[in-house]
């Protein structure tokens, strides 16, 4: 995957010197909590801050790393449903096609419906749908409660795999590169298979209630 200027991940970094941890932090803060934010290259920024924490040039251990961008994330993604329940009806219904548009919210609320609040989740793989997810979650009032406990779930996920998959994977000469060209297939590959785990939870779930009856 070719990246050049303010999209190349590795260059971000690199060229942040000693600010290298807040600048990925405060990327992934407006991607995942300003509409604006789906621009940016979240994944593979987490994959090669993984790649070059073992390589020193962030010069922090690679736990406290992941605990800083979690942290970010999560807190993101507050902001990201406090502007939706604040604001949300009034950017969706302004256009009925389009990426922020009444159309985008139907379609995650359909998403909501049909495989909860889980979908917060799983929208953390996701490009462009973990930037949209929390204003849509917010937008359709959901129960905050269940949103914050599911938003921490894929606030530390979401880093943790992709963090630790750099930082090991950055160790093996050539393979970094390999799985940075290809990191939007292999979390494609990730979100797939979490959904059809919730779709057969789901009808095990409908039959089991079909039984009872």
């Amino acid at each position: 995957m070719i990246h050049t200027g303010l999209f190349d991940p590795q260059s971000i970094i690199q060229s942040s010197g000693g600010w290298a941890l807040a600048v990925v932090c405060l990327i992934i803060f407006v991607e995942t909590g300003l509409l604006i934010g789906f621009v940016l290259p979240g994944d593979t920024l987490l994959f090669f801050t993984g790649v070059l924490t073992f390589s020193g040039v962030i010069e922090v251990p690679v736990a406290v790393v992941i605990l800083a961008v979690a942290v970010s994330a999560v807190a993101g993604d507050q902001l990201g449903y406090l502007i939706g329940r604040r604001l949300g009806p009034r950017v969706f219904e302004r256009k009925a096609a389009g990426l922020i548009s009444r159309a985008t919210l139907e379609r995650t609320n359909g998403f909501f419906d049909r495989y909860g609040p889980a979908t917060v989740t799983i929208a953390r793989f996701v490009p462009v749908v973990r930037t949209v997810a929390p204003v849509a979650a917010g937008t359709a009032s959901m129960h905050y409660p269940r949103f914050l406990l599911f938003n921490i779930v894929g606030g530390i996920a979401w880093p943790t795999l992709l963090i630790l998959a750099g930082f090991f994977l950055g160790q093996i000469p050539g393979v970094a590169d390999f799985v940075s060209q290809y990191i939007d297939l292999i979390l494609g590959g990730i979100v797939v298979i979490s959904i059809l785990s919730i779709i057969v939870s789901v009808i095990r779930s409908r039959r089991a209630g079909r039984t009872d009856r």
